[in-house]
């Protein structure tokens, strides 16, 4: 028998959690047709796998790609690092429903909220959509070259119900708003969202400064909203939540075991403190309480710290005249250039002290070096304030003279999330925990979290062993998969959808991350590519392989899933 493609001689890591294997796998009409010994059979394609692991393709349950897919359609980062499958419309981001005239806002929107250029939105878009099933259809006409889950957003939903006064912290929706309310929401699970997301985090704010539509709203609406997931598209329907645990923990766990009550499959952001086990075990308890009750809810997390990169790129973190000054001129070798004059470096400096320089932060602020591959720094050996007290020195005479070494190339890491790492490590192996959180789209010139798998599998199994290689892609296959009810994907099975990787594991690794104006208008963002990603196929198609696209987009909009 002659198949189209046989990955052969690989060591399969099926995405069940069962133990690896030796098997070859043949794909047929972009379907798994066998797994097993192949050895005498033909095939138009053959990708040999040989000392390589296979996988299943990854599925990113956290991006923003939504705008993106218009002029990306290979959807970079993401597809660098294994991803076959992408949700979009987190966060209560999303840009449908719309009616005529309110797509500038939601290009705002996500400019205040993402670090996407408005003007890149509005006019990289086609924007020939109303509905959110028409919405997937311009995303399918796009030909991406991943697979796209579509979130109908709360900012999206309620603007169209409530106009401007949605973002008010003190006005809920009237009886007649929250009927229009739960009307767009199902509509859009009707016309295949997988569900709706929302952003509570006091982060998201829109142009004017006032927080991002949904918010503020109350019990009684999330609940409303939670019921029409549930009456449109069955139980296990995606409820999404970006939550504020700062300051509404309780209300916000509460939000997520009423959602889960009804029926929908809760997905939320999360992570630990450094305080003791940093909430660890008061996590296990409410995952193990809810979930063996069948009350459906997943955290995700970040596989490594992070937070935003400083340096020359987009943000400098100082803040002075000078600095402000600096970061005006047009590139990073101009900038570079400019702090090699004396008095243009002495004024920098000086500046910077005066104004209290990097203050606490220096603790938590640590560069990924020069290397041939970037180092996070997970021994905690080099942050800017342990290079400092090594040397004598302030922490801003050793950022300026690091940037100056390299020729404004360095990035310093923050670590504002994930940061506390056996916390961070333990909450991960939680059962009902995922770790991977891309956040590819989002954020683009600030810091870049695509590479999450990749880090996952490589630093964090592979070197620190904090999980097994089956469990580890069992938690961003199958698992994954599951959480959106995707019908025959997440595994290597014979009969279900050929969204496959190739790794050479032992090479595995995350690049540095590089500037690149590629949007737009020249817009800038920051892009992290992978190594040892020897192919990658979606509907058996090899889309990218040893880091260079093939031209295939065979990418699919995904609008019907399994559901109880």
């Amino acid at each position: 028998m002659t198949h189209e493609v046989i990955i052969s001689g690989g060591t399969l890591v099926d995405g069940t959690g069962d133990e690896a294997r030796r098997a070859d796998v043949a794909i047929d009409n972009g379907r798994i047709s066998r797994v097993g010994d192949l050895e005498g059979e033909q095939a138009g394609q053959t990708i040999d796998a040989t000392d390589k692991i296979v996988t299943p393709g990854f599925v990113d349950l956290h991006t923003h790609l939504d705008a993106q897919i218009a002029w990306d359609p290979e959807m970079r980062p993401s597809s660098y690092h294994g991803v076959t499958t992408a949700l979009i419309g987190n966060c209560g981001v999303s840009f449908a429903p719309v009616s005529a005239g309110k797509s500038e806002y939601l290009a705002k929107l996500m400019e205040a909220v993402e670090d996407i250029a408005a003007d890149a939105i509005i006019d990289g878009l086609p924007w020939n959509w109303e509905s959110f099933g028409e919405y997937l259809d311009t995303v399918q006409s796009l030909k991406p070259t991943l697979n796209v889950v579509g979130l109908a957003g709360h900012s999206a939903i309620r603007f169209e119900a409530m106009g401007d006064k949605a973002c008010d912290k003190d006005v809920q929706a009237d009886e007649q708003e929250l009927a229009r309310i739960v009307d767009l929401v199902k509509a859009s699970v009707a016309e295949g969202a997988v569900g709706f997301s929302t952003s509570r985090f006091l982060g998201h704010r829109v142009p004017d400064g006032r927080l991002t539509p949904g918010t503020w709203a109350d019990p009684h609406e999330t609940e409303a909203i939670q019921r029409a997931v549930v009456d449109a598209g069955g139980r296990g329907g995606l409820f999404q939540v970006a939550p504020d645990m700062q300051t509404r923990y309780e209300v916000e766990r509460a939000m997520f075991e009423r959602g889960a009550e009804i029926g929908c499959q809760v997905l939320f952001s999360g992570g630990t403190g450094g305080d003791g086990d940093g909430g660890v075990s008061r996590w296990q308890e409410f995952f193990q309480r809810n979930n063996e009750a069948g009350n459906r809810i997943t955290g995700i997390c970040h596989t490594r710290p992070s937070g935003s990169f400083f340096g020359l790129a987009q943000q400098s973190f100082l803040r002075t005249p000078a600095w402000i000054e600096l970061m005006k001129l047009p590139t990073i070798s101009d900038r570079v250039d400019a702090m090699r004059d004396p008095s243009t470096r002495e004024n920098l400096i000086s500046e910077a002290k005066e104004a209290g320089g990097f203050g606490p932060t220096a603790r938590i602020l640590h560069p990924m070096g020069m290397g041939e591959y970037p180092d996070y720094d997970l021994d905690r050996k080099g942050s800017l304030q342990q290079l400092a007290d090594a040397s004598g020195k302030d922490p801003v005479d050793i950022y300026v003279e690091r940037l100056l070494e390299s020729e404004g190339r360095e990035l310093w890491n923050l670590w504002a999330f994930g940061g506390a790492l056996e916390n961070q490590w333990k909450y991960m192996q939680l059962p009902y925990v995922i770790p991977m959180l891309g956040d590819a789209g989002a954020h683009v010139g600030q810091f870049t979290d695509a590479d999450s798998p990749t880090f996952l599998l490589s630093e964090l199994t592979r070197d620190r062993g904090v999980f097994s290689l089956p469990e580890a892609v069992h938690r961003i296959t199958g698992k994954s998969a599951e959480v959106l009810g995707l019908k025959e994907r997440g595994c290597i099975r014979e009969g279900w959808h050929a969204d496959v990787n190739v790794i050479d594991y032992e090479a595995l690794g995350s690049c540095h991350p590089e500037y690149v104006n590629d949007f737009p208008h020249n817009g800038g963002r920051l892009v992290v590519k992978g190594r040892g990603y020897d192919a990658t196929l979606v509907a058996g198609q090899v889309v990218i392989q040893g880091g260079e696209y093939t031209g295939h987009r065979p990418g699919q909009v995904i609008r019907e899933f399994q559901r109880g």
